[in-house]
């Protein structure tokens, strides 16, 4: 069948012209689709990037929030400096991707073939330094790890030191409804509040060790205030029941003090100057220390009514001091007429005593041996010599009874000393 010439004519013309636009419409519509999938590969690694960095800058504030050794300042800086070339690299990629408009209808094929070409590279920068990036947070696993642990202790350590800080307040409130002040337990308080303002402000500010030895200073003051608060009751019972008793003591001793002149006396009458001499002032001095102590009994009184703990606590230490002296003293008086009048009865007692202890040293020294160790024969000859000279210092028509008492004694301790001498030769393998 033939055709009619116009249509023979229109025909070949329309196939080729039709094709044409179609072919390269085709082209045109592949790169645009290529460039658009290069586009949606540079968002994705963008994206990417932009969140690994984020992850990245909170491992850096953690480790610069509790380490400023040189590790962790050089980690710092080198994050900066990744940070800088992230920036350029996410620059030339949104220049890529301003520069085309791959939504528009005469995209020609090369304009798309350009922009394909530009978003790779700027997608294939993108790729490279977030593999830098994750290189570098690789490396930090020691110093991360570091900074974690410490950040573990530090919330628990400033969270005990705030309860602390709460119980030790609650402690003082409960004090004062007993009509207790504790001006000074507070006032140690207070002076924790700025503490408390470093510890609410955080490591990030003071740095991880220093707060952790802040938030250990504040828990360890703060349990301290607790517990006097919750022990100033009891302290205050102690302290009243104290002053009553020192009081008690006191009178006391007024009386036995008025009782050393008797026994003075007789101590003059019966034994030689030597006997009683040192004893001579115990009476005056009785008296003496009894009013002295009245007098601070007196001040711990006002101190404890005016609630001044520690300065009623001093006082009626100082009371009780005083009274401890007088009382030996006194005490002195009476034990020496007593000591003297044995002596007098019957001064052998006294020297089979001693002659004991050295003959027990003498066996103990000679024990496993054929002959004794000079080191320890010679000073207990010398006691042998001079238990023999005190005895005989009690010839004569008044003897010194007090000195030969007190030379016995010195003679045992002297012989004492030479046993433990032996016994720490012999325990350590000493000849």
């Amino acid at each position: 069948m033939s055709l009619p010439l116009v249509a023979a004519l229109v025909l070949p013309a329309a196939f080729a012209g039709g094709g044409t636009r179609r072919w390269f419409g085709g082209r045109a519509e592949s790169q645009r689709a290529e460039a658009q999938a290069a586009k949606d590969a540079a968002a994705s690694a963008f994206y990417e990037l932009d969140t690994a960095q984020r992850d990245l800058r909170i491992s850096i504030e953690t480790i610069s929030a509790v380490d400023d050794s040189p590790a962790a300042r050089r980690a710092v800086s080198d994050f900066e400096a990744l940070g800088r070339r992230i920036d350029d690299v996410s620059d030339r990629y949104i220049q890529a991707i301003d520069a085309y408009d791959l939504d528009r209808d005469d995209l020609e094929a090369a304009a798309a073939s350009r922009a394909r070409g530009e978003i790779t590279r700027a997608k294939d920068e993108l790729v490279g330094v977030k593999r830098e990036l994750d290189r570098f947070g690789e490396s930090l696993g020691p110093l991360l790890g570091k900074a974690e642990t410490q950040l573990a202790r530090l919330a628990p350590a400033v969270e005990r030191a705030r309860q602390a800080l709460l119980a030790a307040s609650n402690a003082l409130d409960a004090v004062r409804k007993t009509q207790l002040r504790a001006d000074d337990l507070a006032a140690r308080l207070a002076a924790l509040s700025p503490e408390l303002t470093k510890l609410n402000q955080g490591a990030g500010q003071h740095g991880a060790q220093a707060t952790l030895e802040r938030a250990g200073r504040v828990q360890r003051e703060a349990e301290a205030i607790r517990v006097e608060a919750e022990r100033l009751p009891e302290k205050a019972a102690e302290i009243d029941h104290r002053l009553v008793s020192l009081r008690t003591r006191a009178q006391a001793l007024t009386t036995r003090a008025g009782q050393v002149d008797p026994v003075l006396s007789e101590l003059r009458r019966r034994f030689s100057a030597a006997c009683w001499q040192d004893l001579q002032q115990v009476p005056e001095q009785a008296v003496a220390n009894v009013r002295q102590a009245e007098l601070k009994l007196t001040e711990a009184q006002a101190a404890r009514d005016a609630q001044k703990w520690a300065e009623a606590t001093s006082l009626l230490a100082t009371v009780r001091a005083l009274l401890n002296s007088t009382d030996e003293a006194v005490s002195a008086a009476g034990d020496r007429l007593g000591r003297l009048n044995g002596v007098q009865k019957d001064p052998q007692q006294e020297v089979e005593r001693t002659r004991f202890a050295i003959r027990d040293a003498q066996r103990l020294a000679m024990s496993g041996r054929t002959s004794p160790d000079p080191r320890h024969a010679r000073p207990l000859d010398d006691a042998v010599a001079r238990l023999d000279r005190a005895v005989g210092s009690l010839q004569g028509r008044h003897p010194d009874y007090w000195h030969f008492l007190t030379e016995t004694e010195a003679v045992r301790e002297s012989v004492a000393q030479v046993v433990a001498r032996i016994r720490e030769d012999r325990g350590t393998g000493g000849h």
